[in-house]
């Protein structure tokens, strides 16, 4: 089965194409990032604007370079949510376009979930030696972890009540006018200083509360680099970057350690999202969780088409009504149909 994958729910437009949901046979993205860094961040409107201009050029691109042709597609997957509505719409009306000119029946994907096939793309382990497990995703807008015992069944044990992981170090590179996006940019700057000679609030220390919480931890920052006023030195700015990195994670890393004494039947850790290409966590993970912790290839960490085909050919193929993936009165959706818990 030849299954196409569609992205576009923040400033990427991405298309895939996967055999049978695992085997990878095109990946493409098409990165904004470029034009939002100008503004400091991504905005909605010039998000959908390139999104209606990068996918029918980017989707020909794709099924060329994979030597195949339209009618050669057996099921689409597209993102319904969450993402910003605009270039939600743009992604979701393409789709159901090319599902109703083909024929061919469409399933709608939730991104977050989406994100921890990532992590299972390429993965060279049986599904009984990852699953049940806990998966974390950790993102510029997300930072969920859930208790999985299959493919697709995800309860959510843990979000953020403010910011996101991702998104307070994107707060902290604009505090220190490093550019957007501001991840890789704080973590090459943390990984020169020291971490030790900066004091950092732990944030939800509380171990029994399961939730996450990065708002604090970005004021913080926020308050020391206003004492600094214009004497900042770039030592005193890796060191800062540091320690504020090494409490970004800890956090996670204690909440994941609760997580492993509700639920010590889980057989490993799945991490996902763009954070996840973070080579500072994925060591301090590694070493803290006794189970084996599995990690995207880094082009998988990101937004990205291949992982909307993995997750949608997993739905697809647990379902037995697959009549229902031909109806597409179903709309596009911004936010979360489930409500954070730990609040």
């Amino acid at each position: 089965m030849i299954v196409l994958g569609i992205e576009s729910s923040c400033d990427e437009t991405a298309f895939a194409l996967l055999k049978n949901g695992r085997e990878v046979l095109n990946s493409k993205i098409a990165s904004q990032s470029e034009q939002h860094a100008l503004y400091g961040g991504v905005i909605p409107e010039m998000a959908a604007r390139e999104h209606l201009r990068s996918l029918m050029p980017l989707f020909q691109e794709t099924l060329s370079e994979a030597g195949l042709a339209a009618d050669a597609i057996d099921l689409i997957c597209v993102t319904q949510g969450p993402g910003l509505i605009g270039a939600l719409l743009v992604g979701v009306s393409f789709a159901k376009g090319l599902a109703n000119a083909l024929a061919k029946p469409l399933v709608p994907v939730n991104h977050v979930h989406a994100h921890v096939h990532g992590a299972l793309l390429g993965l060279a382990v049986r599904s009984e030696e990852v699953f049940p497990c806990l998966a974390l995703v950790i993102s510029g807008g997300h930072t969920n972890l859930y208790w999985m015992t299959g493919s697709t069944d995800f309860q959510l044990l843990a979000a953020s009540i403010d910011d996101a992981c991702g998104e307070s170090f994107d707060k902290v590179a604009k505090l220190l006018g490093l550019g957007y996006p501001g991840g890789p940019l704080v973590e090459a700057l943390a990984n020169k200083g020291n971490a030790n000679v900066v004091a950092m609030p732990r944030i939800l220390d509380q171990r029994e509360r399961m939730a996450f919480s990065y708002s604090g931890l970005k004021t913080h920052v926020r308050y020391l680099l206003a004492k600094e006023n214009d004497k900042l030195s770039p030592e005193r700015s890796w060191d800062i970057c540091a320690a504020f990195q090494r409490e970004a994670f800890d956090q996670i890393i204690r909440k994941l350690q609760t997580a492993l004494t509700l639920h010590p039947t889980a057989r490993s850790v799945l991490v996902s999202g763009g954070v996840a290409a973070n080579s500072y966590f994925r060591n301090v993970l590694t070493d803290a969780i006794s189970l084996p912790c599995y990690f995207p290839d880094l082009k998988y960490c990101s937004d990205n088409a291949a992982m909307i085909a993995a997750y949608g050919w997993h739905i697809y193929e647990g379902t037995n009504d697959l009549s229902r993936f031909h109806n597409f009165v179903w709309e596009a959706y911004s936010r979360y149909e489930e409500t954070p818990i730990g609040k």
